[in-house]
């Protein structure tokens, strides 16, 4: 977890490739072996077969040799029903009600919903002159937004923010954190079985399949977790880099049509989930030139991938290095257990919807340090700002009018 990871991956995963080719040995804390996977094709045949690379952790080889307090077991987790943590049918009974339930949300209704908080947000620093968007705003807003559509009160905002906020830093109070997200989560299950409203979590429990009130809990928390941060992320890099890279410059204040391409961007080099674990290996096999042994963790090198020299010549389409709508990234993953298609429409929405809300309210928006100066989360498995300090010229608040 060197400072490389954060620093300069493209050059760390260009020296692995070089070393190791598309399959890595590396070793988790503790000298845990694991393999990342960092090949385009690699990454395909492993996401693209759930038989042989299922994302079963109760298949692990180390569970032996694995300390109660290892620093990845939040990460890696255990076998539990919830659709994170389910293979096979019961994979698919869990992703048949959170699908369903996501899909009957109103894009309408998102989006206002997205504009009208976004511009609360904006409404708290828009008079000063200057902000620090990660901290101010492109962390609440995707927790706000994710609490609107799954029924939380708005007064449960504050408490959401600080306990998906505890848990992505995973410091001291994670844990005392995550008992108070269950128990927030808790309760809305609880007052949404006893007035439904339309919301995610009453259509949840509105399935005709049984599940028990642990399955819901462990499910909301899945989607509000899941939404949270790589969201947040792709808010943060994507306003990066429209204030630092000269092909977005001219367009900032005339035109919105950069805020698509510079999202797409993002997910193909700057991905806000960078290593995802995990796959196991369900029996002896070979992947690449590695032979990987029954049991084996295999992580998911989304970042490496998307970076793979063979395809990153045919994935830039135009002089000015846009994709031009090739979306054929690895950002949410792939397969049976990629990230649900209207899950990602909800993530996009909140997000175009934030960056266009803070590039019309605040048009002369500007990095208020050095570009060299802003830094990253040091983590190889998230990839985020630590802070993104702009100014501005002071506008007046809206207060809740649009």
């Amino acid at each position: 977890m060197g400072p490389r990871f954060h620093t300069d991956p493209a050059a760390l995963y260009r020296e692995m490739r070089r070393e190791h080719g598309p399959v890595v040995p590396v070793l988790l804390p503790g000298d845990v072996p694991a393999w990342l996977v960092i090949g385009y094709r690699e990454m395909y045949q492993v996401t693209g077969d759930p038989v042989l690379f299922p994302r079963d952790p109760g298949l692990w080889n180390q569970w032996p040799h694995i300390p109660q307090d290892w620093p990845l077991l939040p990460m890696i987790g255990n076998r539990q029903p919830s659709i994170y943590y389910t293979v096979g049918e019961e994979h698919q009974r869990h992703l048949k009600m959170v699908e369903g339930a996501l899909e009957r949300v109103s894009r309408m209704e998102l989006r206002k919903h997205a504009e009208e908080l976004a511009d609360r947000l904006v409404d708290g620093f828009c008079t000063v002159g200057e902000a620090e968007v990660v901290s101010a705003y492109a962390k609440p807003l995707p927790i706000l937004v994710l609490g609107r559509l799954l029924g939380f009160p708005d007064s449960d905002g504050p408490a959401l923010i600080r306990t998906l906020g505890a848990l992505a830093d995973g410091g001291a109070d994670a844990i005392a954190a995550h008992q108070e997200f269950g128990a927030l989560v808790g309760r809305l299950v609880a007052s949404r079985r006893e007035r439904p409203g339309a919301d995610v979590t009453s259509s949840m429990l509105a399935c005709p399949a049984h599940f028990t009130d642990e399955e819901y809990l462990l499910d909301l928390m899945a989607i509000t977790a899941a939404g949270y941060l790589p969201t947040a992320d792709w808010i943060g890099n994507s306003v990066r880099l429209m204030l630092t890279d000269d092909r977005f410059a001219a367009s900032l204040a005339g035109g919105r049509h950069s805020v698509h391409e510079a999202m797409n961007e993002v997910l193909w080099e700057d991905t806000p989930t960078q290593i995802l674990a995990g796959r196991w290996a369900a029996r002896d096999t070979r992947l690449a030139d590695r032979h990987v042994n029954a049991g084996d963790l295999l992580l998911l090198g989304l970042a490496g991938a998307n970076s793979d020299p063979e395809t990153q010549t045919a994935s830039v389409g135009s002089a000015d290095g846009f994709r031009d709508g090739n979306y054929a990234h690895f950002a949410f993953s792939h397969g049976e257990f990629q990230c649900p298609f209207p899950a990602r429409e909800i993530a996009e929405t909140i997000a175009r919807t934030g960056i266009e809300v803070l590039l019309d309210r605040l048009p002369d928006i500007d990095l208020a340090v050095p570009a060299q100066a802003l830094a990253r989360r040091p983590s190889p498995f998230l990839r985020g700002m630590t802070g993104l300090p702009v100014h501005f010229t002071p506008t007046p608040a809206y207060g809740g009018r649009r």
